[in-house]
């Protein structure tokens, strides 16, 4: 952590200064109109510091295109003086316009420099530790928003204007000194794009759908910032309103609530580095959810209230930093600047939104439905994100197929390429499970699946095979419209390869009806290895120990329904009947056959495939 601690320090410095600025312009210069207008006051002032985001994110993501992010954040600490010093003159002079504008002018620097700051966190820490600096970071932001909002809270009563003009100064100087000490090695960004905001959405959209599944972890991360300003307005209203608490108790809870999600970023970060955190995601919206309800449906005294508040804001914080980890760890560092950029707009749009969603619901409804409102929306978020984001699905798919069968694998580390490598991978196909527990066990490895034209007809399965771009294969067995389509299967195949995709498909097409593997006189294969690029390795996978399971044809004349089987698995599962049950045991053997194949493919096809069955049977 000690080589982010020169960002760490820049960034929380200027987060204190941001809302201690914020709180002071609140209680101080709202003292200064009358009492029908502070209210006034107080909304300009909290719209000033986000607003910029709204129009100035798009000119943020361009900066990086023109200067280094080193550079811009060194420029905006510099430019914090000046500002300060406005805000100073504005409290001396209890000029309210000029207060308010040196609260703009800090949320134009913050935005500004946001996307620099978040983009050095893998030019700093690498990859490996993309989780543990975003946890750190958002942690530092938290604590700096907590500390600014107390600070301005205290200074606001009874304090003179020299004491936190100094502390303004004081803030801007250090963030500077330590500006001065971050050290990162940057990748230039080349993409150029436009500062109209409309444009830059418009552009930038189509970056982030480039990454598959990206636009969902911007939503979902998106949300989570919904939720946090929507339970911050509920909170603010609920506590005077239900539990009798004063202002200063509820800004108590406040504090607790920032103080959870600070914890929950902190504890988010290191779980992330041990775990594959993003799949976990799903279930941490699904707690929050709960909790949200519990405090909806179940009334309770002030203490209670606290414990489940502070308890969502912890989960939450666990929720959002594998969100904020899989942007960095998906886009290049050259592009990353861009997409923060996109996602800070987005996110403040959501954060607008909030606003808008607690007025609706206060106009029809009790304060109270504003709880089950976000239940219900982040619980029904997170469970779509399973079936939106492929690599989230194979792994809670990967943990509910081992409840049923005790997986050993062989030679994994086969799967290892180099940069320069890709795969073409041929497994055997003994029963109509085994694609899920190989797509499963490899989640983090990028597929490009083959796959019968029968499943893209079932609705969800068809949905989930969209997710791996999985191309169609017509079944010959039973129509003969699709012989023109099969053919074109050799060019697709090949044209996959030669672009670095990770092709995978099943030699005979489908599942023995025998328990052994009959190629017959299929062509895919050897087509494939006939013409296989030089950068290509072939992987032959064994699954053994399916055949005679419920999902093989071992005592059948029809290929089971793959539907009913799931249903099946699910009641199981749901009803703990699992626990009781035996588990399969199923061995995945992978084995490099690249030179094996090579020799092959330079017979003739019958030969070819004879050659394959024997591997595979043997």
């Amino acid at each position: 952590m000690k080589k982010f601690l020169p960002l760490y320090v820049t960034n929380i410095f200027g987060v204190i200064n941001d809302n201690m600025l914020k709180t002071l312009v609140c209680f101080v210069a709202a003292s200064w109109v009358d009492a029908e207008y502070k209210s006034l006051v107080v909304n300009l002032t909290v719209g000033a510091l986000v607003l910029p985001y709204l129009f100035f994110s798009p000119l943020a993501g361009k900066l990086p295109q023109l200067y280094s992010k080193q550079q811009i954040i060194k420029i905006a600490k510099l430019a914090e003086v000046p500002i300060m010093l406005m805000a100073i003159v504005g409290f001396y002079f209890e000029n309210i316009c000029i207060t308010i504008c040196s609260v703009l002018l800090m949320g134009l620097q913050s935005a500004l420099y946001s996307p620099s700051k978040y983009g050095l966190i893998k030019d700093i820490g690498g990859v490996k530790d993309i989780s543990k600096g975003m946890g750190g970071m958002e942690a530092v932001a938290f604590l700096g928003i907590l500390l600014g909002t107390v600070a301005g809270s205290f200074l606001a009563e009874d304090v003179s204007k020299e004491v936190y003009s100094m502390a303004f100064l004081l803030l801007a100087a250090l963030g500077i000194i330590s500006s001065f000490a971050i050290r990162a090695h940057e990748e230039p960004t080349p993409t150029n794009t436009s500062v109209n905001p409309i444009t830059f959405m418009q552009q930038t959209a189509q970056i982030v759908k480039q990454h598959k599944g990206l636009p969902h972890v911007i939503h979902l991360l998106s949300l989570f910032w919904w939720m946090s300003a929507s339970l911050q307005v509920a909170l603010i209203l609920y506590c005077p309103a239900t539990l009798n608490l004063s202002p200063s108790q509820t800004g108590y809870l406040l504090t607790v609530t920032a103080i959870g999600i600070m914890l929950g970023c902190l504890v988010g970060g290191c779980l992330d580095t041990k775990r594959y955190m993003i799949a976990f995601t799903p279930l941490m919206g699904l707690i929050e959810a709960v909790l949200l309800i519990v405090v909806f449906a179940v009334p309770m005294s002030p203490i209670p209230f606290a414990i489940c508040i502070a308890l969502i804001a912890f989960v939450g914080g666990i929720f959002k930093i594998p969100l904020d980890a899989e942007i960095q760890k998906r886009v290049s560092s050259s592009q990353l600047n861009i997409v923060l950029a996109f996602f800070n707009l987005v996110s403040f749009i959501y954060i607008f939104l909030a606003s808008a969603t607690n007025v609706f619901i206060t106009a029809f409804l009790p304060i109270r439905y504003i709880f089950l409102v976000l239940a219900i929306v982040i619980g029904l978020s997170s469970l779509i994100f399973i079936f939106d984001y492929k690599t989230v699905l194979c792994y809670i798919g990967r943990a509910n197929i081992r409840l049923h069968y005790d997986i050993s694998t062989q030679g994994r580390n086969v799967l290892s390429t180099l940069p320069t490598q890709n795969m073409l991978i041929l497994p055997q196909h003994s029963a109509v499970i085994d694609p899920l527990i190989l797509f499963a066990e490899l989640y983090d490895v990028r597929l490009q699946p083959l796959v019968d034209d029968v499943y893209f007809r079932i609705p969800v399965i068809g949905h989930v095979l969209s997710l791996f771009d999985a191309v169609e294969v017509p079944d010959l067995r039973r129509s003969r419209q699709g012989v023109e389509k099969v053919r074109l299967l050799d060019d697709i195949i090949h044209t996959r390869l030669v672009q670095g995709d990770n092709v995978l498909f099943y030699p005979t097409g489908h599942i023995t009806t025998n328990g052994l593997e009959s190629i017959g006189s299929r062509h895919l294969a050897y087509s494939a290895c006939k013409d296989l690029p030089s950068n290509t390795k072939v992987v032959g996978v064994k699954i053994n120990g399916l055949w005679g399971s419920q999902w093989s044809r071992y005592g059948r004349t029809e290929t089971p329904s793959i539907v009913k089987l799931l249903l099946k698995s699910f009641v199981l599962i749901f009803s703990g009947a699992i626990l009781f049950k035996k588990k399969r045991k199923v061995s995945i053997q992978y084995v490099d056959i690249t030179e094996q194949v090579k020799q092959w493919s330079q017979l003739q096809k019958m030969d070819f495939n004879r050659y394959l069955e024997e591997w595979y049977n043997k």
